[in-house]
């Protein structure tokens, strides 16, 4: 786990405004890009965190 909980938040947040634009607004299906972020807040793991050695869950 590299995903802190305060990240996790933010994540599920950004994932549904995103996921929101496939029924509000533009009508887009740029809105499926939404699964990554709350993919990652559910599992509490980013590839991209770890990549760049980033963790901002406190152990």
């Amino acid at each position: 786990m590299n995903v802190g909980k305060i990240d996790r938040i933010l994540r599920v947040i950004v994932g549904l405004v995103l996921l929101s634009l496939i029924f509000v607004g533009p009508h887009t299906l740029w809105g499926l890009i939404g699964f990554v972020p709350l993919g990652t807040a559910l599992i509490g793991f980013c590839p991209a965190y770890k990549l760049f050695g980033i963790s901002t869950c406190s152990r």
